[in-house]
């Protein structure tokens, strides 16, 4: 009979409360690493209209409690499949640095790189280095996420700079920035998804497209 009362009265105690990852006001800093400066920026010659001219690099990406990079080592696939320059791999390599041999370069105008994360995950944000090693914008950055590897169907736009709609996704309203050692965060409502993509075509300096490294902050 004690051992009976025992177990009623433990099942009676209240289970602690499970975390709402959709609350916001839960949500904690993610430990960023940033790569050293390669240089001291300057501002860009070439015009554009939507150009962030704050120079105030954004330092932090909150998202839940155990929220990690699940793009580490993760397989890379892309529109242009025989870089000029360095490899796909090195995108997800975890190697931030500017330096040469550190960088993947596509061939010019429109392309796209992919991330297979081997599984759907909770989103919170994609974090992304282009080439800090020179003080250049990135021309029409879309990223996108999705279930479908082929980008056909449920897929949704995360972030969008192309001001006049030149690469097809529509009229972007999110702002082009100088490259730096502090990338970019970009920031994800933890939509589920397996699949990032992200775009570019060309830069201020010239039409090639860069990346240094891409990570996907999310959890499982």
């Amino acid at each position: 009979m004690k051992r009976i009362s025992l177990i009623a009265a433990l099942a009676a105690v209240p289970m602690a409360a499970v975390a709402d990852d959709s609350d916001k006001s839960t949500w904690v800093p993610v430990e960023l690493e940033f790569p050293k400066p390669m240089f001291i920026g300057t501002p860009v010659k070439a015009e554009r209209p939507n150009l962030d001219k704050s120079q105030k690099p954004r330092l932090e990406l909150k998202a839940p409690a155990g929220t990690e990079n699940i793009a580490m080592d993760m397989v890379v696939t892309s529109s242009d499949p025989a870089p000029i320059i360095g490899d796909l791999e090195m995108i997800t390599d975890t190697d931030k640095d500017g330096a040469d041999g550190s960088y993947t370069e596509l061939g010019p105008g429109k392309q796209w790189i992919q991330i297979d994360l081997e599984e759907e995950a909770a989103l919170y944000g994609v974090v992304v280095w282009h080439f800090h090693k020179s003080a250049a914008a990135y021309d029409d950055v879309v990223v996108q996420i999705s279930n479908d590897p082929e980008f056909k169907e449920g897929v949704t736009t995360v972030f969008n700079n192309d001001h006049d709609n030149s690469s097809g996704f529509g009229v972007g309203r999110d702002l082009a920035w100088v490259e730096t050692n502090h990338g970019r965060i970009i920031d994800i409502d933890g939509s589920k998804a397996q699949y990032v993509r992200l775009w570019s075509n060309g830069n201020t300096a010239n039409e090639m497209n860069h990346y240094v490294e891409v990570e996907v902050y999310g959890k499982r």
